[in-house]
């Protein structure tokens, strides 16, 4: 299929999230969909949709070596949960050591997410078309502009809960009966890597008296063209 984010937008628009992905795997081959996971604190919702949906899809984690314990921990059980198929992805040796010896998140935080997220995811989604991502409008002033569909750095964004409401959320969650982060009980509403991340209501608590709202995956996209 041919993409007119204009039109896709306007299609998707009036579906729950759940019928946005039934018709995304419709829309387009499962070879050309990509979705990525940071096992955070609300990724189980999206996680859930995409297995009931297609269980086979590849679930790619940024792996940084500065996650949480915990936060591995819920990705080995959600893994084991849903059977999910997930695959790491790691910078280079070169890139971590440098980053923990300069200790680069206090000095450039910009820079260390962009040599430990950006850069290892940027050769993996060259090979895809649709990058399937949980983010919604809600969770702080870059986002809240989001469509559903975005074209941002030679990929097509979906974003199947963009318009979705903390409440609403947090409802599915709880009718489902879906297993929440360790840490989310803990006050950590939002969790990222240990050295950004501390207790905070929504996303308050990702890098705390720093300007740095985004690590640089989600950037505000330019406006689809007409």
């Amino acid at each position: 299929m041919k993409a007119n984010i204009k039109e896709l937008n306007a299609k998707y628009s009036p579906l729950t999230p759940d019928e946005r992905i039934h018709e995304l795997y419709k829309d387009f081959s499962p070879n050309e969909i990509m979705i990525t996971s940071s096992f955070g604190t609300s990724s189980i919702l999206l996680l859930h949709i995409i297995n009931s949906i297609n269980p086979q899809q590849k679930v790619h984690f940024l792996d940084t070596s500065f996650h949480f314990p915990e936060t591995l921990k819920y990705k080995e059980t959600l893994k084991q949960l849903y059977k999910l198929d997930v695959v790491d992805i790691k910078p280079d040796e070169y890139q971590i050591s440098f980053t923990k010896k300069e200790k680069v998140w206090k000095s450039d935080p910009d820079l260390c997410c962009a040599v430990n997220k950006v850069g290892p995811l940027a050769s993996v989604k060259s090979g895809y078309k649709i990058w399937i991502s949980g983010l919604m409008q809600n969770q702080n002033n870059v986002r809240e502009d989001f469509g559903i569909f975005q074209e941002a750095d030679g990929i097509i964004k979906f974003h199947p809960l963009i318009d979705l409401t903390e409440e609403e959320k947090n409802k599915i969650i709880k009718e489902n009966n879906l297993p929440e982060h360790p840490l989310f009980a803990s006050g950590y509403e939002s969790v990222g890597c240990t050295h950004c991340t501390i207790k905070g209501k929504g996303r308050s608590g990702r890098w705390s008296g720093k300007l740095k709202t985004e690590c640089g995956l989600h950037s505000k996209p330019s406006k689809p063209k007409e």
